[in-house]
């Protein structure tokens, strides 16, 4: 894909290659991604479970679990690139200019501290700040992401916040440090369908005021429509498909996407109609099918595409594809 842009590029994946190395074989969990994200935008992963998105943010963050293992490529962040620093310089990264929130903000949180402990903790690990000045920020930051009564909520601990809460705590401990990087995997998918549409807003506001990037990883096409400029389509850890989210909605291209789109609820979908479902199941990631990976799934399948892999190409203005229907014109 494209080379390191310019000033407004902050984030370039190239051939990202990540493999867990298990008794089994290897999975190869991302398979050659390349995408890039400007300064001050958003960019959506979107896949069904298990084609390589949290692995892909797990890369980035370099703490992918053992035995998983970045392999090959490039993630240039800020114009350095990030596999080739210092566990210590990573740390530094990590927290102060890349900040990651998850799907469940409980098992990120630490139960037997309070929220106001965590977060102080937090901030005097990233800057040098007393005690005083740290407990300032989080009451602030606490207040900034609309947690009513911060000064009480200060003083609790996990268990005694709703899901909601407990995620927009989260967002205030992964801003607090002012980060130009936000990843954000499947935050809101554990909560209900208010509180949703409130993480979302907020979200969006506070990159507004912050000026920050948002890699939003989702399996939520509804969510990514309200938050994405540009979104990526994973299947079986590669990209199959990147365009600039109206277009993506409007005109999508690759078979995979197409069938996506047709499985989303809607409003006005007729009443009694089954809803769309694509054919077939996932491929086993330690036997991937040859040639392109969703052709055992793909209604379109032809002879080549059993046989060779097609390569993400463009095929109009920063829409790419992989598919040889569009290669082969």
């Amino acid at each position: 894909m494209s080379t390191w842009k310019d000033d407004k590029t902050l984030l370039e994946v190239k051939d990202l290659r990540t493999c867990f190395f298990i008794e089994e074989g290897v999975v190869k969990a991302v398979d050659g991604l390349s995408f890039i994200l400007n300064r001050g935008e958003t960019m959506a992963l979107v896949g069904e479970s298990g084609c390589g998105k949290t692995a892909t943010a797990l890369s980035i963050m370099r703490l992918l679990p053992p035995p998983g293992r970045v392999v090959g490529g490039e993630i240039n962040f800020d114009g350095r690139d990030l596999l080739k620093l210092s566990p210590k310089e990573m740390r530094e990264i990590r927290g102060n200019e890349i900040a990651m929130i998850f799907q469940d903000p409980m098992t990120s949180l630490n139960p037997v501290l309070t929220i106001g402990d965590q977060m102080v903790e937090m901030i005097r690990l990233h800057k040098e700040v007393s005690k005083h000045e740290a407990r300032e920020m989080a009451l602030e930051m606490l207040a900034r992401v609309n947690i009513p009564d911060p000064h009480i909520r200060f003083g609790e601990y996990p268990y005694q916040m709703s899901g909601g809460m407990r995620q927009r705590v989260m967002i205030a401990m992964g801003l607090s440090c002012d980060p130009k990087l936000l990843i954000a995997d499947e935050p809101t998918t554990a909560l209900d369908v208010t509180t949703q549409a409130q993480i979302l807003d907020l979200m969006c506001e506070l990159q507004e005021e912050y000026g920050m990037s948002i890699l939003f990883i989702s399996h939520d096409l509804g969510v990514v429509a309200e938050i994405a400029d540009h979104v990526g389509v994973m299947y079986a850890s590669k990209m199959v498909e990147c365009a600039p989210k109206d277009d993506l909605f409007r005109d999508p291209k690759h078979p995979y996407t197409i069938g996506l789109l047709k499985s989303r609820p809607r409003l006005d979908h007729p009443g009694g109609e089954r809803l769309y479902t694509i054919p077939g199941i996932v491929p086993d990631p330690l036997d991937y099918p040859t040639g392109c990976k969703f052709h055992p799934r793909c209604p379109y399948a032809a002879e080549r595409c059993k046989a060779d892999e097609p390569e993400l190409k463009e095929i109009g203005e920063g829409h790419m594809v992989a598919c040889w229907r569009y290669h082969d014109g």
